[in-house]
């Protein structure tokens, strides 16, 4: 037998994760959301230029497709392709190329969100999978803080409103500009120096290479290392400081409970200004299940001529199906529409049996044929497990007398209906 890749799964019960989607983009339009789509196989190029050739994400985790051997090593390299590994490069390209800015039918920001699966070649765990899926939110065009708060606000009612969660928390921090961020690395440059020997060394790597994502370092005795780090909040200009202490107090205003962390610098190159989590201790150690920021410089890095200063966040779906596992109950998810079942009892009853279905769902009434033609115990076994309401018996006897026995599964009590009534009496009776 052939099994599943590894880090890979099957969903072989939809309902919560529809559930999940049905919900998201409820509240979305609520808000003034459009749903896109953008491609699973982008270029190569997106994510170096973006997420950072350093980041572990672009060096360690990408599914690479390389051109044939036959092309030259400069045209292999411009036409290398891979499995996307996260949606805002992806969003921000679609922007860009099809000129939504100066497209009359759209307006800044233009708040989209998507949903699909993500891939990135990591050792699998809890909560982490090399094919997950991830719902998007993206609003590009926008510099102001307020969009911001109004992102998280919507994020928290969507978790605490739409998916009754309690216990989560979330965590923010402001990474201020990219001068800011260099008056800060060289502090943090000179801390690491004189405290490498203390830590790991991928951590060592990324000092010279990106230093602020040691803090993303999972290893324990780093972060003990960390907790004396200087921190960047101390190194904001003023600008930054304002919008930073706005941000905070809009939260406030809002009523969103809050824990500025120093060490959030989230795992992606282009992230600017606010950055923030959402987590919960029932994940385990992989507990984040949202997070997102603001990268306000990532339409220059694609090489737009102008900066069009956005935020977003991306919902890990496999990690809210375990939140919400534990809290099914307390979810509002309809029940499946009643289904009625058709047995017909012998060969000879097919037809009427697919004529009875067709009429059926002209009235838009779920309905399932049972074409065994094996015993009626069994048929009618199946049908019960099958969760069926109403079983519709179609015997010589109905055949000649142009009537249906109908038995309430429910009741068990059964009753001749015309044929030409069937539809009217499933339906009264629902």
């Amino acid at each position: 037998m052939i099994s599943k890749i590894k880090g890979t799964q099957d969903f072989i019960n939809l309902d919560l994760f529809n559930f999940i989607i049905k919900n998201s983009k409820q509240l979305f339009e609520q808000y003034n959301f459009s749903e896109i789509a953008t491609p699973i196989l982008e270029s190569l190029e997106l994510f170096k230029r973006t997420v950072g050739e350093h980041t572990d994400v672009v060096s360690k985790e990408m599914f690479i497709i390389s051109p044939p051997n036959n092309q030259d090593d400069n045209k292999k390299a411009k036409d290398t392709i891979c499995l996307r590994p996260e949606a805002t490069a992806a969003t921000v390209r679609a922007f860009l190329e099809n000129n939504i800015a100066t497209d009359q039918n759209h307006t800044l920001p233009w708040k989209v969100f998507s949903f699909g699966p993500m891939f990135r070649y990591e050792r699998p765990q809890k909560g982490r999978f090399r094919q997950f899926h991830q719902i998007n939110l993206e609003v590009i065009g926008s510099s102001n803080i307020s969009e911001d708060a109004l992102l998280i606000f919507m994020l928290n009612s969507l978790f605490r409103e739409s998916f009754k969660l309690e216990n989560f928390s979330l965590s923010i921090n402001f990474l201020g500009t990219k001068e800011d961020r260099d008056n800060y690395r060289k502090e943090l440059i000179l801390f690491l120096n004189n405290n490498k020997t203390n830590i790991c060394p991928t951590c060592l790597t990324r000092k010279d290479s990106n230093p602020l994502r040691v803090f993303d370092c999972k290893n324990q005795d780093c972060q003990d290392v960390y907790n004396s780090a200087p921190v960047i909040i101390d190194y904001l200009s003023q600008e930054s400081k304002d919008e930073w202490d706005n941000l905070q107090k809009k939260l406030s205003i809002l009523g969103i409970s809050f824990v500025c962390n120093n060490k959030l610098v989230r795992g992606l190159d282009y992230y600017n200004k606010t950055v923030f989590e959402f987590s919960s201790p029932e994940l385990g150690a992989q507990s984040a299940f949202c997070g997102g920021g603001r990268y306000d410089k990532l339409a220059t890095m694609l090489g737009s001529k102008q900066d069009f200063p956005s935020i977003g966040a991306a919902i890990g779906i496999e990690r809210l199906l375990m939140l919400l596992e534990n809290n099914i109950n307390n979810l509002n998810i309809k029940p499946k529409p009643a289904l009625t079942v058709i047995v017909p009892i012998e060969p000879e009853q097919n037809d009427l049996a697919l004529l009875i279905s067709q009429n059926l769902h002209n009235y838009n009434i779920y309905n399932n044929i049972i074409l065994d033609n094996s015993s009626v115990k069994s048929m009618m076994r199946k049908a019960n497990k099958l969760g069926a309401k109403y079983v519709l018996l179609i015997g010589p006897e109905e055949l000649a007398s142009n009537k249906i026995k109908v038995k309430n599964m429910q009741t068990s009590k059964e009753q001749d209906v015309s044929q030409a009534d069937i539809s009217k009496y499933i339906l009264e009776n629902k």
